[in-house]
């Protein structure tokens, strides 16, 4: 009989066993999330209340960074992108230390950093937005928009807009504005900046797909069926 078959296997090694599996399991857990978190998806927190009531402060959102290098951009897209330059105001928040910038770092921690904006892309390359018509509403290549997602504050005779604006959107850029639209800094107020308002897609780092955080707000993001019907058949005529 093979006396080694039989000895009792010795207590170190399982537990050596059990913290190098461990180990192991970790390392690999930390890369795939890095991996993601450079080619495929990433994580984002909202800072404002520009996108309310589809995205509250403190809500975390995945963001699919195909968009637009791989999938195109598409009107109603909620997208994240660099600020291209005067669109944010300093932020007085730390930045982030120690084991929470590892997480940011590899993925496992949303992005607080003060230099992104989450928006809703209106208009794209070649689009003409206005606003407002006589109702009050959007209009791009002459189509009025349904929006469903916007707050208008009573008294505002239901404009979804507070200033009126006329523009035609360059290709290779889009035209972006906030659900919140009396609470938001986007494209109509930064036309005296240097972009004129319009986002190059070269600044975009993806395009919102869900909310993940809290876990009661849970939802896949996307655009309001028939909120652009005939926009772009209007383009080409």
């Amino acid at each position: 009989m093979n006396e080694a078959a039989g000895r009792p296997r010795r207590r170190g090694s399982g537990i050596l066993g059990f913290i190098r599996d461990l180990i192991v399991i970790l390392v690999v857990a930390f890369l795939v999330s890095f991996l993601l978190k450079t080619f495929l998806v990433r994580s984002f927190y909202i800072p404002s209340e520009s996108m309310e009531q589809t995205l509250q402060v403190d809500d975390r959102i995945l963001v699919n960074q195909l968009v637009p290098d791989v999938v195109s951009v598409n009107r109603g897209d909620i997208v994240v992108f660099k600020d291209p330059g005067g669109w944010l105001l300093p932020r007085g928040t730390e930045p982030p230390q120690g084991f929470e910038k590892v997480l940011q770092a590899v993925g496992l921690a949303a992005d607080t950093s003060n230099e992104y904006v989450v928006k809703r892309v209106i208009g794209v390359g070649g689009d003409r937005v206005q606003c407002c018509d006589a109702d009050g509403r959007v209009t791009v290549n002459g189509v009025p928009l349904d929006e469903p997602y916007i707050v208008i504050p009573d008294g505002e005779g239901g404009r979804a807009s507070k200033i009126d604006f006329d523009v035609t959107v360059p290709e290779g850029s889009v035209w972006v504005m906030g659900d919140n639209r009396y609470q938001s800094k986007d494209s109509r107020y930064n036309q005296d900046q240097p972009g004129r308002g319009f986002v190059p897609e070269t600044e975009i780092v993806g395009r919102a797909f869900v909310l993940n955080w809290p876990l009661n707000r849970f939802t896949w993001l996307g655009t309001p069926e028939h909120t652009f019907t005939g926009v772009e058949q209007a383009r080409e005529q």
